[in-house]
C-alpha cells in the first residue's frame, strides 16, 4: 500500500484517494529508488501526431514494484482521455507494457476505451507496444489558430445535454439567442437531431441580413468536422450513425449553401470563450453539467487537437471508487463534477429522492435546498469543491495553466461559491505553489448569456480573411 494522507477529506466521500497526492508519494519513493528507471508512454495517431510523457518509475526488484502498474495504468488512462491516440508506445519497463497490452484489449478491463480510441475515433486498430527508447518517435503536436473572427453575419450554436442554443451575431454583437429544449440521448432516429439543429440555425437567421458563417459546439468528439463519438447520438444504430451522423455538419453546411462551417468538442469553445473574455490565455475550460466537459487555450492562444475528455479521466485512485456507467471505470471525473456526481452525493446525504427522478430535477432540488440553507445541500457542494481542489492539482501536472474556469450549471448559485471556495483551500492547504499560479474564474453575467455562442460562432474565418492574432497573454 502507498501512504497518501489529505489534509482535507470531502465529508461525504472521506475515502477519496487523491490522484495527485497519490502520483505524488509514488514519485517520493522512486527517488529514493537507486535502481529506478526511466519509463514513458507515446501516444500516436494516423494523422501524424505524437504526444509523448517521459517520467520515472521503481526498479523491477524494489518491495513495491507492484504499485507500478497501477501508477503506469492510471497516468496512460488519463493522457488517453486528455490528448487521445490510437498507438501507445510503452519504453523503460517491459513487464509494465504487457500488463498493459492484456488490459486495453478486448475483454480486458478497458475494453471501451480499447474500441473507443481505435476504430470509432482514429480509425485504426489500438495498440499497445514495448518500445526501446531509441525508435521512440519526438513529439510532434499541432494546435489549430480557430476562433476569434467576429466579422460579418454568423451563427453560433451550442447542443448540450438537455438544451440546444443559438445565437446570432453581426461583427462580434449578439443580436438574437435562444435555448431550445430537447432530449438527444436516445433518440433512435437521425433526423431528430438533424432537424432540430438546422431549426435552431433557421430560427437565429431570422435575425440575420445574410449568414457568412457558422460555428458550434457540440459534446462529444469530432475531427474535421467529422462526428466520430458523441453521447448526444448514442441511441441512433450504428449503421444510421455512419449514413447520417457521421458526416451531419457537412450535410447542414450543404443545407446553408456552403459557407464556412466549423464544429469542436463543447470544451475547447468554453475555454477559448473564457480566453476571450479574459483577455488571458493559458486557460482550462471545466463546465460541470450533463456530465463533465473540457477545454484548453494553450499560452499562445491555440486550441488543441486534443481530446481533452475529463468526464473519463481519473481522479480518485481508491479501488472501490463510483463506478461510471459508460465506460466502466471507477474514479473519474463524470462521478464528481456533474449532475452525476450531485445524485451520487445526495443519496449519502439522505436527500430520498426516487430513483427514476431526472438528474436535472434532483439537481434543482438540490440547489433549492442549498439557497434555503439545507444542511444536507451543503455538504454534497462541500464535497465536491475538495475532491475538485485535489483534481485541479492532478491537470495541472499535464497541462500549463494560468486559468481555471469553471461553469456548467452545477457551478451555479451558492453552491458554485462553495465548490470555488473549498477547492481554494485545498489548493492553499496542499499545493501553495499552484494556489499562487492558478486563478479560479467563473463567467460574468455577460459572458454566461453570450460568451459559449459568441465563440462558437467566431470559430470559421470567412473565405479570403487572414487568421486572427491571439490576444496577448497578461503580464
Amino acid at each position: 500500500m502507498l501512504s497518501v494522507a489529505p489534509k482535507l477529506r470531502p465529508s461525504l466521500d472521506p475515502e477519496f484517494l487523491p490522484a495527485a497526492l497519490w502520483q505524488r508519494s509514488y514519485q517520493d519513493l522512486v527517488a529514493h529508488d537507486r535502481g529506478a528507471r526511466p519509463f514513458a508512454i507515446v501516444l500516436a495517431r494516423r494523422d501524424g501526431s505524437v504526444f509523448r510523457h517521459d517520467s520515472r518509475v521503481l526498479s523491477a526488484g524494489h518491495p513495491q514494484a507492484a504499485l507500478t502498474l497501477t501508477y503506469a495504468e492510471r497516468l496512460l488512462k488519463f493522457l488517453l482521455w486528455m490528448k487521445g491516440g490510437s498507438r501507445v508506445l510503452i519504453a523503460g519497463a517491459d513487464e509494465v507494457a504487457a500488463a498493459l497490452e492484456r488490459i486495453y484489449r478486448p475483454g480486458g478491463e478497458r475494453a471501451f476505451d480499447f474500441e473507443f480510441m481505435g476504430e470509432k475515433v482514429f480509425g485504426e486498430k489500438f495498440a499497445v507496444l514495448a518500445a526501446p527508447f531509441a525508435v521512440l518517435p519526438r513529439a510532434t503536436e499541432t494546435s489549430l489558430p480557430m476562433g476569434r473572427h467576429l466579422e460579418g453575419c454568423r451563427i453560433g450554436f451550442d447542443l448540450g445535454g438537455s438544451d440546444r442554443k443559438a445565437a446570432a451575431l453581426i461583427d462580434g454583437e449578439v443580436v438574437y439567442s435562444e435555448e431550445i429544449a430537447w432530449d438527444p440521448y436516445f433518440q433512435k432516429d437521425p433526423s431528430y437531431h438533424l432537424e432540430g439543429i438546422h431549426d435552431s440555425l433557421k430560427r437565429a437567421a431570422a435575425h440575420l441580413p445574410r449568414v457568412d458563417a457558422i460555428g458550434g459546439s457540440a459534446a462529444g468528439v469530432y475531427v474535421n468536422n467529422e462526428v466520430r463519438a458523441a453521447s448526444l447520438f448514442r441511441g441512433v444504430p450504428p449503421d444510421l450513425f455512419e449514413k447520417h451522423v457521421r458526416r451531419m455538419f457537412f450535410t447542414l453546411q450543404e443545407r446553408w449553401g456552403g459557407v464556412p462551417f466549423e464544429v469542436v468538442n463543447d470544451g475547447e469553445v468554453t475555454a477559448l470563450a473564457g480566453s476571450m473574455a479574459m483577455n488571458d490565455n493559458a486557460v482550462l475550460g471545466v463546465s460541470m453539467g450533463t456530465s463533465l466537459a473540457g477545454g484548453y487555450v494553450t499560452p499562445h492562444g491555440t486550441i488543441t487537437t486534443w481530446l481533452n475528455e475529463l468526464a473519463f479521466a481519473p481522479i480518485d485512485y481508491r479501488p472501490d471508487a463510483p463506478r461510471d456507467e459508460w465506460s466502466g471505470d471507477r474514479g473519474c471525473g463524470v462521478q464528481y463534477f456533474s449532475q452525476q456526481g450531485v445524485a451520487r452525493l445526495a443519496a449519502k446525504a439522505g436527500f430520498g429522492f426516487k430513483a427514476d427522478m431526472p438528474l436535472p430535477e434532483q439537481l434543482l432540488a438540490v440547489q433549492a435546498a442549498m439557497k434555503a440553507g439545507d444542511p444536507k445541500a451543503r455538504a454534497i457542494y462541500d464535497t465536491i469543491g475538495v475532491c475538485f481542489g485535489y483534481a485541479i492539482a492532478h491537470y495541472a501536472n499535464f497541462y500549463e495553466l494560468r486559468n481555471l474556469l469553471v461553469l456548467g450549471r452545477v457551478s451555479s448559485g451558492a453552491g458554485g461559491d462553495l465548490i470555488l471556495e473549498r477547492a481554494k483551500d485545498v489548493l492553499q492547504q496542499e499545493f501553495p505553489g499552484l494556489a499562487a499560479k492558478i486563478e479560479l474564474r467563473t463567467p460574468d453575467e455577460k459572458s454566461k448569456r453570450h460568451g459559449q455562442a459568441t465563440a462558437a460562432a467566431s470559430l470559421p474565418a470567412l473565405r479570403g480573411s487572414k487568421p486572427p492574432i491571439p490576444r496577448p497573454t497578461s503580464p
